[in-house]
């Protein structure tokens, strides 16, 4: 229903289900082809090197990504190329493509636009991953245009084009996205055009009117003739409501399910959804629940964060699971059981009646923090609506299961039961197999509840911090301190990790605590130290990483002094840099939210610059070469990132320092160490919270004595 559970209900010539990743790039790539007028690309994450056919598309255009689009632009007079990309791509740099900025803007055709988008909440992210070309065809899912998406429904172990931009083999990944045209189509090229707009202030007029048709000719529609209904998630933001369809749409989907539900998704965390669908399955004859997700999560940050938090409402939802309807499932492929399938898909099957696909995730985030797009088709008694959405089922269960979509369609109608089904044809080799999270009680009291991590709205502001640093910005100063316990917390959960779980990434705490190891038996221990934090900075190393180690290998008070010292030499590096690449530069490079910072930090100097490094606005090392290009002094910068670091290190240092050694050897003085500090943390959050209420009242009162025509007029 428009204006409760999507936006726009729009008519579809043509609908295609297609899944994963080398069936949607060979699509989007021929459609991309043929635009004339428009592309627009909406996206999480993008990379110019990305090959959309690692075996060669053989159609007279470049392979890689951005030359490609390039060519597509020299090749068609009038085409524009609009590319928008979340602005917190830095915070993710060991895995993205670094300088997107310089990459697909400075160096491209002026017809080729790029900008990153942070408009949005604190700690949120644009998280759509839309295409439309001419408005005449859409795509609608949860794949980017991006490094490591590629994949086959196969799945090969040894398949040898699934590697990235530099040749590097990544993990079997599973995905969907959905392909449409006509007038739903055209409403996504609104959606994409409004959200330019508010991204970069200019409004982009629409691309219809000419001829032509970019459905690519190899793909065969699953669907035709069909209402559409697209369903958003756009937290409240300045003078925007907030927009909550897409969690209103599986709520009322999962009241009025009959028979089963069937979920695919990457995360499983929400606790509405877990709410709704414990209600249902206390039920005599409630519907069967069906989840097919990942094993694991992708490195150690998500194993200790949102692998707990699946965990804990898996657990929930098995206590409600009274009457046998509720089973979680995970793909066995043999040859990948060291890195098994990522099932990143996003999407959800009804009663054979109604099916959602797109970018959100069964989170918290999804449903009301992060931007998200859906499309949703409901049959409606139309039995051929209601045939395509199970033969897109039937798909999905047949490529896991290893068996043909008619076996899975013979197995449902002999029993009856989609769970039964599925127990019947699970076998050897490739198959489902039953998951069950579970998490060890000490990680589960380490890591803190749903609000923090996974959180269900946006963070409210705080008058201090308006004070110094954009709304968009803030946050209350006691929820960073008092952050700072979780964040204690957290890294005591990596310690744990560290010790008892083998971690194969290459960037992870036990390769980093081998490293500071090593230079600890150097001569010149503490200048090798030193010197490894600016190296990691300007690699984008995470600095809370390089404190974790820096406390674990060499103590609190050592380490302490070690982290101060280093994070400091870092700073004062990375303000060089800035001041040497000039504010012009920086300015393109850093985005427009970063730099309305830069300017607030150069009028209040150090209580700015202090509490910027208390708040998580951006990577340690990109407020450091801002801050290098704006107006603010040395001195200024480095006393108040002096001011603003030290708590947090000396508390962490300590902190992790006990923590390892209480997991190494468990007695009662580490552990009564332990209390203390997080007695401290809570101490602290408390006693700011009572200075700052009397701060923000002088504050006002102060404000209304001096401004008074200002607070008339407001």
């Amino acid at each position: 229903m428009p204006g409760r559970n999507c936006w726009r209900i729009e008519h579809a010539d043509r609908v295609s289900f297609l899944i994963d990743g080398d069936a949607y790039f060979r699509a989007v790539r021929a459609a991309m082809a043929c635009a004339q007028r428009s592309i627009f690309i909406l996206s999480w994450d993008i990379d110019s090197r990305t090959r959309l056919v690692p075996e060669g598309a053989h159609d007279g255009l470049p392979e890689l990504l951005g030359d490609f689009l390039e060519a597509l632009i020299a090749r068609q007079k009038g085409l524009h190329v609009y590319l928008l990309n979340w602005d917190f791509a830095m915070l993710y740099a060991l895995e993205r493509e670094w300088l997107p900025v310089y990459k697909l803007g400075w160096r491209t055709h002026r017809r080729l636009h790029f900008r990153m988008d942070g408009r949005h909440p604190i700690g949120a992210s644009h998280h759509q991953k839309i295409v439309v070309v001419d408005d005449k065809v859409a795509f609608v899912g949860g794949l980017d245009l991006t490094r490591c998406r590629w994949d086959t429904p196969q799945h090969r172990p040894d398949e040898p084009l699934r590697c990235d931009a530099d040749g590097v083999p990544h993990s079997a990944f599973h995905d969907v996205q959905a392909m449409l045209d006509g007038p739903a189509a055209s409403a996504l090229g609104e959606l994409v055009r409004d959200r330019w707009h508010r991204a970069t202030g200019h409004r982009i007029g629409s691309s219809n009117g000419h001829s032509g048709d970019p459905w690519p000719r190899s793909v065969t529609p699953d669907i035709l003739d069909v209402p559409v209904a697209i369903a958003r998630t756009d937290p409240k933001f300045e003078d925007r409501s907030a927009i909550e369809e897409i969690k209103q749409l599986h709520l009322d989907a999962i009241a009025s399910a009959q028979r089963c539900i069937y979920f695919e998704n990457q995360y499983f965390t929400s606790g509405i959804i877990a709410q709704a669908l414990s209600a249902r399955l206390s039920e005599l004859d409630g519907p069967e629940v069906v989840v097919v997700s990942r094993l694991t999560e992708s490195g150690w940050l998500e194993e200790v964060t949102m692998g707990v938090l699946r965990a804990r409402l898996h657990s929930r939802l098995k206590a409600s699971n009274t009457h046998g309807h509720y089973h979680m499932y995970y793909p066995v492929i043999p040859g990948l059981e060291n890195n098994p399938l990522n099932v990143h898909s996003k999407l959800m099957v009804v009663d054979d009646e109604l099916l959602c696909v797109g970018s959100a995730n069964l989170s918290n985030r999804s449903m009301a923090l992060d931007t998200e797009c859906n499309i949703a088709i409901e049959a409606r008694g139309d039995r051929r609506i209601k045939a395509a959405i199970v033969r897109f089922r039937n798909r999905l269960l047949a490529e896991h299961l290893n068996v043909t979509s008619d076996a899975v369609s013979a197995a449902i109608e002999e029993k009856q039961s989609l769970l039964a089904a599925i127990e019947s044809l699970k076998g050897p080799g490739r198959s489902l197999d039953t998951l069950d999270p579970v998490v060890t009680p000490e990680l589960d009291a380490l890591v803190p509840d749903t609000a923090l991590i996974d959180p269900e709205q946006p963070i409210d502001p705080d008058e201090l911090v308006d004070q110094l640093v954009p709304k968009e910005t803030r946050r209350p100063i006691p929820g960073r301190l008092a952050g700072l316990a979780v964040l204690a917390l957290a890294l005591g959960g990596l310690a744990i990790t560290w010790r008892w779980t083998p971690l194969h990434e290459w960037l992870n705490l036990k390769s980093l605590v081998r490293l500071a190891e090593t230079l600890n038996d150097m001569p010149f221990t503490p200048i090798a130290v030193v010197c490894a934090y600016v190296v990691s900075g300007f690699l984008m190393i995470p600095v809370t990483i390089l404190i974790a180690v820096t406390g674990i290998v060499f103590g609190p008070v050592v380490g302490g002094l070690y982290a101060i010292a280093g994070a400091l030499l870092s700073a004062f590096a990375g303000y060089m840099l800035g001041q040497w690449l000039g504010h012009d530069m920086v300015r393109r490079f850093a985005g427009d939210r970063i730099n309305r910072l830069s300017r607030r930090i150069a009028q209040r100097g150090i209580p700015a610059v202090a509490i910027v490094r208390l708040l998580p606005i951006a990577p340690f090392t990109v407020i450091n070469v801002v801050a290098g290009a704006s107006h603010i002094g040395l001195r200024d910068f480095l006393v108040g990132t002096l001011i603003g670091l030290s708590p947090g290190i000396l508390l962490t240092v300590t902190f992790v320092h006990h923590l390892v050694e209480a997991v190494r050897e468990p007695n009662v003085i580490a552990f009564a160490v332990l209390a203390v500090v997080a007695g401290i943390l809570i101490g602290i959050a408390i006693l700011s919270r009572r200075y700052l209420g009397r701060k923000e009242k002088r504050t006002a009162s102060k404000d209304k004595s001096q401004h008074p025509m200002t607070q008339v007029t407001e």
